[in-house]
């Protein structure tokens, strides 16, 4: 396998995941991964529901921190095991995550966008009453005011996440419609030193390309990016490294000719 670094995954010190951190890594052992990073989800005022009560995606960062390096240390001679986190980013809350961020020594920080005006667009209400279209592009540009609010983290993750979820998902979404907002983002992210995340998870969902499509990650290249990460998104531990063959034909297809991890928040190049 040409790509034996997976970089985003969660366990049950997060919300959505019920799979012991030690089952994950067990898999990973067993997977060929020669390194992998937690990152468990940290949302900050995610909006409650019935089924979604408020503190359901808060992070006792401090237990998760323990059992890690409790893991780290029984399987040093296996796998390198670092310390990441996905922030669910919010406009009104990067005071709050710089404080957080600055609390730890992660390895890695993916910023992410989970929710949009109070919404998460997992949930169908997101689309009500509006084209799809229409709310993509909210989604879009609420990506690009999170990154001028708060730039504290490595990479940004699964940046068009949202048609995970929509009516149609890729069916109809390209680049192309929304070029100005995604060449807008990756300027920022450029201008700020910050990278990418490729993300196999959008696979599993049905999509036809990883997050963020191919023609983002072209875009990228092409205006000079060169930090991309790997990451499966994983919740279970079947879905670790996760379509990463693919990954691999995805990254050289863009004009890549390595992959990047993270180590003390600093990154680190492997040839593919």
């Amino acid at each position: 396998m040409p790509i034996t670094a997976d970089f985003h995954m969660h366990s049950s010190h997060s919300g959505d995941s019920s799979t012991p951190m030690e089952q994950m890594i067990q898999q990973a052992i067993q997977t060929g991964m020669t390194q992998m990073c937690f990152t468990e989800h940290q949302d900050f005022d995610y909006p409650s529901s019935d089924e979604i009560p408020a503190d359901y995606f808060l992070l006792n960062t401090d237990a998760y921190l323990y059992d890690l390096i409790r893991l780290r240390q029984k399987y040093e001679d296996k796998i390198r095991i670092f310390f990441g986190v996905e922030l669910g980013l919010q406009p009104h809350l990067a005071e709050k995550h710089e404080r957080y961020v600055d609390s730890f020594d992660f390895d890695f920080v993916i910023g992410s966008s989970h929710v949009c005006h109070d919404q998460d667009p997992y949930y169908p209400s997101f689309y009500a009453e509006r084209s799809e279209e229409e709310a993509y592009r909210e989604y879009f540009e609420y990506i690009l005011e999170n990154i001028r609010s708060f730039h504290n983290f490595d990479v940004y993750g699964h940046l068009d996440y949202v048609v995970r979820y929509g009516p149609s998902q890729d069916k109809y979404y390209t680049y192309d419609r929304y070029r100005d907002i995604f060449d807008a983002i990756l300027e920022l992210l450029l201008e700020l030193g910050k990278g990418l995340e490729l993300n196999t998870g959008g696979l599993k969902y049905g999509l036809s390309q990883p997050n963020p499509c191919l023609a983002i990650l072209k875009r990228y290249r092409r205006m000079g990016g060169d930090i991309i990460t790997i990451g499966s998104d994983a919740h279970r531990p079947e879905q670790i490294g996760y379509a990463f063959v693919r990954a691999a034909e995805v990254l050289k297809e863009c004009g890549f000719s390595h992959y990047t991890t993270f180590q003390n928040r600093r990154p680190k190049y492997h040839r593919l």
